[in-house]
């Protein structure tokens, strides 16, 4: 099969390579399209460790199932089924038997630890695996299975009043999803991003407002999220926050935060909470969200055989929406 794998920082490189084999409990799915996360970059880039080399990276996979090991249920040949980030955890540990597996020590995941969704076959285990709804396109789908999943568990986290005001701190793949959700919800939503391209988006999708990401916004806060990986803005969301105010930070990676003032930074019970990877759990309940209030990805396509040009176009930031590579057949 073709694929594409990083082998050493900064490269994306063209293979061919072996179907891989369903291991008992693991599903073979024809990918179909896979959505480009900024965590592809930060694997690509190495600002990630790596966990494997070579390996395939790609976590917002879908696919139909054409295979499947003898232990793997739920499933059956033809299934139009998701790959997400989180591919495995050990069930037992401290942080599984509370619900938290987002927090496992043993956690494993797609395009990182294992080869994921930039190839034209990838393996899933089946209990890891999401069942897919039928409105929506393939590439539509794809950028829901990572950013969208990310994005709602940030929005959770934020702890977000009904009704309140969101800031929402940098607009791409993640953020213009999570935003159509809590407009969905009852919330006004404010977007904070240097791309003007993404502050035309934002409005059109019913943001409140939407300016540069390091003005003031309109109103005083009640939570924020910070989707852009820029410590940078940590200390300007956090002043932007109300009495009480929550900054949730999305990302997997972030630049250095600058030193804080306690005064001016956290004083009057503001609170900053990381979010890290997501349950299984928060993926159907973001995908059943996503239906019912018809949040939808704006899609930036890419051929397979210009995932490096779509990695490279995510990084200069000339990207609006997700983008979306596509499979032929």
């Amino acid at each position: 099969m073709r694929a594409w794998v990083v082998r050493s920082p900064g490269r994306l490189d063209a293979v061919t390579m072996p179907v891989p084999r369903p291991a008992d409990d693991e599903l073979l799915v024809r990918v179909r399209a896979c959505g480009v996360c900024r965590t592809d970059l930060h694997v690509r880039d190495h600002d990630l460790p790596p966990h494997a080399s070579p390996v395939v990276p790609g976590h917002e996979t879908v696919g139909e199932v054409v295979a499947a090991g003898p232990l793997a249920e739920g499933y059956a040949t033809g299934d139009r089924v998701g790959i997400a980030w989180l591919r495995r955890t050990c069930g037992t540990c401290r942080s599984c038997a509370r619900g938290q597996e987002n927090l496992c020590p043993h956690s494993l995941y797609t395009g990182w630890d294992a080869d994921g969704g930039y190839a034209e076959y990838a393996t899933v285990p089946a209990a890891y695996a999401y069942p897919l709804p039928g409105p929506y396109a393939d590439e539509e789908l794809a950028p829901l299975l990572c950013a969208g999943i990310i994005g709602y568990r940030a929005l959770r986290r934020a702890d977000l009043p009904p009704h309140g005001r969101l800031g929402v701190y940098g607009f791409g793949g993640s953020a213009h999803l999570t935003a159509q959700l809590a407009i969905a919800q009852g919330a006004r939503v404010h977007v904070l991003t240097r791309s003007l391209a993404a502050q035309e988006l934002a409005l059109r999708l019913g943001a409140a407002s939407a300016g540069d990401a390091y003005a003031p916004p309109p109103e005083p806060l009640d939570a924020a999220i910070l989707f852009a990986p820029v410590g940078d803005l940590v200390p300007v969301a956090l002043e932007s926050l109300d009495a009480g105010g929550t900054l949730s930070i999305a990302g997997i990676h972030l630049t250095d935060v600058p030193v804080l003032n306690y005064q001016r930074h956290l004083f009057r019970e503001r609170t900053v909470r990381s979010v890290t990877a997501n349950t299984r759990e928060d993926g159907r309940a973001f995908l059943a969200a996503a239906i019912e209030h018809g949040v939808r990805a704006t899609i930036a396509p890419y051929p397979f055989d210009r995932a490096d040009a779509a990695l490279d176009d995510l990084a200069a930031d000339r990207v609006t929406g997700a983008a979306v590579l596509s499979l032929p057949g």
